[in-house]
This record gives structure tokens, C-alpha cells and sequence, in this order.
């Protein structure tokens, strides 16, 4: 059944506002709390999209210009945040395993009886570093793998998704554009219309009548083009002849009537 383009263009704008893609709600969770944020913008709203519906003015755009500059400065913040508590955690790291491995060796050496270490315990813990180290690097290329699957279904899904709103911007124009067409068409029915089918019934015939009257007025025209030939060749040196013959014959008699003519004047 047919639905109404205005009821689909509704629904693809309840459904596009309900899911909103945005790259920046990615950070949100470890930006600064929603009111500082809620303070920071105002009344400012971040759907660029419903902006860009509108008819942007200037100070509009310098406005969209600011907001974004605020936003990115942000996430900059985060990610050189994240970047300081990154180099903290390692360090951390590397002080607790040197505290745990001295506290280890302090134990081993003042312990009753104290602990002795052989040469064939570190070859078999070497051998099962080494299996977990393999592990590891099997579990990094899976990581890595999905890792490269994610990226390819997001650059898949964002083109897509823009796809998906340059056939909804298509589809917004449609309706206009069919009434427009559907204005066209009726006038030009209405212009090429006959003023009075029953004064040109001949205009007004279906395709295979018009066919066959086109047939047969074809014909009828073939024929007295023969005929036409005919009489060209036959009939026309004849008549000539018969022409030639009467001129000749009155000749004498446009004499005779000029000689009488002559003497009725003297």
C-alpha cells in the first residue's frame, strides 16, 4: 500500500533524531559533569543538523564555530589527561613489580631455610614465559584483527549513514519536485488537447485507428501520384500536340480578323 511521502519524511526524522550519531558523544563519559557542561554551552544547542535545516546567518555560523573550537579544545584536554594517567600507570607499574621483586629476593635470602633457586626451575620458568609470551602475541593479533574489522564496519556504516541522508535530502525534494511535474503535465494535457473532439473526431482516435487511417490516406496519396505520372506521360504530349495544332489553325483566321479590321477602318 502507498504511503504518504509527508507521513515517511516524519517517520525518518523521528527515527534519525531518536538514534543520533555524533563522534563526540564517544568522550562524554570522561569529559567534564553534564552541568559544567550544560553552563559552558547555555542555551546553545549542539544538533548540528537542525541548525543546518534553518537558514544559517552569520553570527549563527560564528556561533556553530565557537561551540565546535570549545569542543575540540575539550577533547584535547581529555586525551592529554588520558595521555598523563597513561605515563602515571606505567610508572606505578614498573615501581610496584621492582618492589615486589625485592621484596621477593629478601625473602628467598633471609628466609629459614632459605630459598635456593637451581638453574633447571629458571630454564622451566623461562619455557613458560615463553608460552605465555606466545600467548600474548596470539591475543594481539586477534585484538589487532578485530581491532581492523571495527574500523572497516565504521568506515562501512559512515558511508552509509551519509547514503542514507542524501536519499532522505532526495526524498525531502521529491514531493515538491512530483507536484511540480504532475502541474506540467496537466497543462501540457491541456494544451494539446483538440479544442472540440467532435468538430476533429480524426484527432481524437486511438493509436491503432490512427494507424490505419494514416494507411490508407497513404495509399489514396500513392495512387494519384500514379495517376499523376500517368497523365504526365501519356496524356500531357498529346495535348500538347493538340495545342500546337489549334495555335497553327488560328493563326490564320488572327490574320484574316486583323485584314477585316484594316479595312473596316479605311
Amino acid at each position: 500500500m502507498a504511503r504518504d511521502p509527508e507521513q515517511t519524511l516524519a517517520t525518518l526524522a523521528e527515527l534519525q533524531a531518536a538514534r543520533e550519531l555524533s563522534i563526540i558523544g564517544l568522550g562524554e563519559p570522561i569529559a567534564p559533569p553534564p552541568e559544567a557542561r550544560t553552563q559552558a554551552d547555555g542555551a546553545r544547542s549542539s544538533d548540528a543538523s537542525a541548525d543546518a535545516a534553518d537558514s544559517p546567518s552569520p553570527a549563527t555560523l560564528e556561533a556553530d564555530l565557537a561551540h565546535y573550537k570549545v569542543r575540540h579544545l575539550r577533547l584535547a584536554l581529555v586525551q592529554a589527561r588520558a595521555d598523563e594517567e597513561k605515563e602515571l600507570f606505567s610508572k606505578l607499574r614498573f615501581s610496584y613489580l621492582e618492589q615486589v621483586t625485592k621484596e621477593k629476593f629478601l625473602r628467598a635470602i633471609v628466609g629459614d631455610p632459605p630459598l635456593v633457586v637451581e638453574a633447571a626451575e629458571n630454564v622451566e620458568l623461562e619455557a613458560q614465559l615463553a608460552e605465555v609470551k606466545a600467548a600474548l602475541r596470539v591475543q594481539k593479533a586477534e585484538v589487532a584483527g578485530f581491532v581492523a574489522e571495527l574500523e572497516r564496519r565504521g568506515r562501512e556504516l559512515s558511508r552509509r549513514h551519509e547514503g542514507i541522508s542524501l536519499q532522505r535530502t532526495t526524498l525531502a525534494t521529491l514531493p515538491a519536485s512530483m507536484s511540480s511535474l504532475q502541474t506540467s503535465v496537466a497543462e501540457l494535457q491541456t494544451a494539446l488537447a483538440p479544442p472540440d473532439a467532435a468538430a476533429a473526431p480524426t484527432q481524437s482516435l486511438p493509436l491503432p485507428a490512427t494507424l490505419s487511417l494514416l494507411g490508407s490516406r497513404e495509399a489514396e496519396l500513392a495512387a494519384l501520384d500514379a495517376q499523376l505520372k500517368s497523365l504526365q506521360g501519356a496524356e500531357l504530349p498529346r495535348k500538347t500536340r493538340q495545342l500546337e495544332r489549334a495555335q497553327a489553325e488560328l493563326r490564320p483566321l488572327e490574320a484574316r480578323r486583323a485584314g477585316s479590321a484594316a479595312a473596316a477602318r479605311e
